[in-house]
């Protein structure tokens, strides 16, 4: 009896051998032609015997038909299909009962495999990996991969002893999508996917699109709750729409969550690698330390999953998954509810230009080069030891920009720092010659990546209004913070790199020599308008040798702290946005260390307590004086009261608002001379009030200054028809306002 309902013998050979790339064809509810009633068949190598429950209530033994596992059973004078369960049987005597993954339809439309194929579904990560699903009252876990190049691909998990050959799934016609319904399928429940290649290898793969994922060094995906994340920041979310951060202040304080540990957070303990602090927990002391700091945004380091944690988060293996470190997906959108109940922004680094060799994530994850290129002059960055995404295949572009606007959609982040951005621009790259291969012009430009880039940024900009795209781009590569439309890459911001490098070799120098050395404080200026700029000291100028912020600067115990100073209230008031990385506020003395957390012992020293409160306050006028901020991208707002005082090695300047009424000058004195009569010409007449001196005695200075206020004479000075005589403290920044 059994040989009449086996399936074709090359179908069976290729079920047994977990090699079927169609086994709804085979296996589930079918109308036999030559029976001339339905059959129904499972496939199952772990069960003992196998029943059929209709949708009437008969409990039915299926025949197993083939010792591999096949069960069979038909049902004479039945033509049409009919509801029923499979009730299988184990030699542990345990037994299961669901409805059958195989008597499903495709769950996934035409047009969803049409747009992801054309690389412009929006919302890709709806309905690519793992989601429950309601199918006519039956709830499971619809599953989607694209592997086009696979012989054939399976669910394993838990649920089904890791066996790939218990649930493999179908792929989709040409779309290169496979899939497969599995029902009863709990949330929570752990799986990967096993790809068979055509060179006969098996892979056992982290789903891309994973939602959320086991915690290290464990590497598996993890079935997504279907509740709806809990938000509460609709105010923000409504405000920031209509939001034009390019006329606000933005003082960003850059994060890295393992090690950041402020007051109020118990130590790490050092015979625990895994004692990390909770989203919820991280939220609210962060939260207000900012607010006490008088910072606007954060810059999260990267919190897409990642294996290793020495590499910062920036060699992604979950580009979907907020990391597991730090808790669940529910913890991490309380993480970011928090702080805009806050009225603090979020932005997190975001990692497009490379992804590591993890043999369980992307990399050549059906058999062949399917997120990267196969020759690896293209695909692989050699000194980094990772791989390059092929930004030309629209199916790689499609999973990235749709990543983007995922992190935008479900976490309501407010911007993304795009790291790397030139190492996808230049197709040499950190790379010899030889070692590259040139665009179809003969050139270095990576025409598909400045391609992925554009429409990455237009579609940000267009579906979610009012926020952020920065680019960390090092290079000279113009229009980067400049429309597409306009031949641009369409970013909001740039990184200006050039600033921090000159910057920070000016603060090193020893104050006898700086004369010698003043275009690195002026020449910024000349560029300063040519892109939306953001000055950064980011955590890569604390590490690897570099020394801390505060170990960079020249001179002794006392000079460091006061050039610290100095240069803090520079960047403070020099056109552009900001961003500082933690502990810089307060002077870390030692280089950032990721495995531990901040140096926050050494507040009980005044110097160092001295310097956090001189960043509270450089913060805070900051934020009170739109003229520091209003024009930062506009020639206006900036001009030079005196350039030219190089000998001295001071430098004067004044700030604008947008409706010129409220100047805020600058002087910086970048040596540890007094400086007595310091005459500086200004705009207007009537006191001029001291509203910072990074040389008062509670920031840890000598108390050098101008008691508050000085008095403006009506003689020409500068090219300006007032004039102030002022006393200009050693190592020190003076900011003055005519309002108090």
């Amino acid at each position: 009896m059994g040989s009449e309902l086996l399936p074709p013998d090359n179908d069976l050979k290729m079920l047994l051998g977990a090699r079927h790339a169609s086994p709804h064809s085979v296996l589930g509810m079918h109308f036999d032609d030559k029976l001339s009633c339905i059959v129904v068949r499972c496939f199952d190598p772990k069960a003992l015997e196998v029943y059929a429950i209709t949708d009437k209530g008969d409990r039915i033994k299926m025949e197993k038909i083939d010792d591999g596992g096949v069960f069979a059973l038909k049902f004479t004078g039945h033509a049409k299909h009919f509801r029923y369960e499979l009730e299988k049987h184990f030699d542990n005597g345990t037994t299961f009962t669901s409805s059958d993954p195989y008597c499903f339809l495709p769950g996934i439309g035409e047009m969803d495999q049409h747009l992801f194929n054309q690389g412009e579904h929006h919302r890709v990560y709806e309905f690519m990996g793992a989601h429950r699903r309601d199918f006519g009252g039956v709830v499971g876990v619809l599953f989607t991969v694209w592997a086009p190049s696979a012989e054939r691909v399976s669910v394993v998990g838990d649920f089904n002893q890791w066996d790939g050959r218990r649930h493999q799934m179908r792929i989709i016609g040409s779309s290169g999508i496979w899939e497969l319904f599995i029902p009863s399928l709990a949330e929570g429940e752990i799986y990967k996917f096993e790809i068979l290649a055509k060179t006969g290898d098996i892979f056992l793969k982290l789903d891309p699109y994973a939602y959320c994922t086991e915690l290290r060094p464990n590497t598996a995906a993890k079935v997504p709750s279907s509740t709806p994340l809990k938000w509460t920041d609709s105010a923000w979310m409504e405000a920031r729409k209509t939001k034009n951060w390019l006329e606000s202040p933005m003082n960003m304080y850059e994060v890295h969550l393992g090690s950041w540990r402020g007051p109020g957070l118990r130590e790490l303990n050092p015979a625990d690698e895994n004692d990390f602090h909770n989203y919820r927990d991280i939220a609210h002391t962060l939260a207000d330390y900012v607010l006490e700091m008088g910072y606007t945004h954060i810059e999260l380091m990267p919190v897409a999953e990642h294996p290793y944690d020495q590499s910062w988060g920036y060699q992604v293996t979950g580009y979907y998954s907020p990391t597991a470190r730090f808790g669940t997906p529910e913890d991490f959108a309380y993480f970011i509810d928090h702080m805009h109940s806050k009225n603090i922004g979020v932005i997190v680094d975001w990692v497009p230009a490379h992804f590591p060799k993890d043999a369980f994530s992307l990399a050549r994850f059906d058999g062949s080069a399917l997120y990267e290129h196969l020759d690896p002059r293209q695909g692989e960055h050699r000194d980094w030891g990772t791989l390059i995404f092929n930004f030309g295949r629209c199916e790689v572009r499609n999973f990235l920009i749709g990543n983007a606007l995922y992190w935008f959609e479900k976490y309501h982040i407010d911007g993304l720092r795009v790291d790397a951005v030139a190492s996808m621009l230049y197709l040499d790259y950190s790379k010899n010659d030889g070692n590259w291969i040139p665009n179809k012009f003969g050139g270095n430009e990576n025409i598909d990546a400045i391609s992925f880039l554009r429409r990455l940024n237009e579609l940000t900009h267009e579906l979610h209004p009012g926020t952020l795209m920065i680019a960390e781009e090092s290079t000279a590569w113009t229009g980067v913070s400049r429309p597409a439309y306009l031949g641009g890459l369409g970013f909001t911001c740039k990184w200006n790199m050039g600033w921090m490098h000159d910057t920070l070799d000016y603060f090193s120098k020893d104050p006898m020599f700086r004369s010698y050395h003043h275009d690195k404080l002026t020449f910024s200026i000349w560029y300063a308008f040519s892109e939306n700029f953001i000055l950064p000291f980011s955590h890569d100028e604390v590490v690897h040798g570099k020394k801390s912020l505060l170990d960079k600067m020249s001179g002794d115990y006392w000079q460091k702290f006061a050039n610290l100073r100095l240069l803090m209230a520079y960047m403070i008031t020099h056109p552009g946005k900001k961003l500082l990385f933690m502990g810089c506020e307060f002077g870390q003395w030692n280089e950032w260390d990721c495995k531990n957390t901040l140096d926050w012992g050494l507040l009980k020293y005044p110097v160092h307590n001295g310097l956090r409160t001189s960043m509270k306050d450089l913060n805070r006028i900051y934020i009170e004086r739109p003229a520091l901020w209003e024009t930062d991208f506009q020639p206006k707002g900036f001009e030079w009261v005196d350039i030219n005082d190089i000998l001295q090695s001071v430098i004067s300047y004044l700030r604008w608002d947008k409706k010129r009424n409220e100047p805020v000058l600058v002087i910086l004195n970048c040596t540890p001379v007094v400086r007595n009569n310091y005459r500086v010409g200004v705009p207007v007449g009537g006191t001029w009030y001291e509203i910072y001196n990074s040389d008062a005695e509670n920031y840890g200075g000598s108390g050098v200054g101008n008691k508050g206020r000085a008095d403006a004479e009506e003689k020409e000075s500068h090219g300006r028809p007032h004039t102030l005589s002022l006393t200009l403290p050693p190592l020190g920044a003076l900011i003055l306002s005519p309002r108090k």
